[in-house]
């Protein structure tokens, strides 16, 4: 895969949905997320698992293996997130030698918050 340059799911997304867990397991620690950098790494959270990525690109996908903790235990895999029409991206998702999964995330950048967290710092109320 190519640089980062032009790869179109740079950026945090909160992932809303799995094929494997339901929403409560999700987000039992945290908010599950995956952030997908533009400098080949990138960081996944979800349920009690959190584990860094290494990136490959291309404008629509990425490609990437995995390693971290979950509840304790060091896992590792890899997997690929692939953008759908909806601006959504859909998350494969693999545990070496275990659970497969699909994941959906939405992009947290065009969240309402943060529009108005940046209207209000833009405007600040006397």
């Amino acid at each position: 895969m190519s640089a980062a340059s032009n790869c179109r799911l740079i950026g945090r997304w909160r992932i809303v949905e799995a094929d494997l867990w339901d929403r409560d397991y999700l987000d039992l620690v945290e908010p599950a997320t995956i952030t997908i950098g533009a400098n080949g790494h990138g960081e996944i959270a979800f349920g009690a698992m959190q584990a860094g990525l290494q990136l490959g690109y291309s404008t629509s996908m990425v490609s990437f293996t995995w390693a971290g903790c979950d509840e304790m235990d060091e896992v590792s895999g890899d997997g690929h997130a692939e953008l759908l029409d909806d601006g959504a991206i859909e998350i494969a998702f693999a545990y070496h030698n275990g659970d497969e999964a699909i994941l959906k995330a939405k992009s947290e950048t065009s969240s309402t918050a943060c529009k108005e967290r940046r209207r209000d710092r833009a405007h600040p109320q006397i």
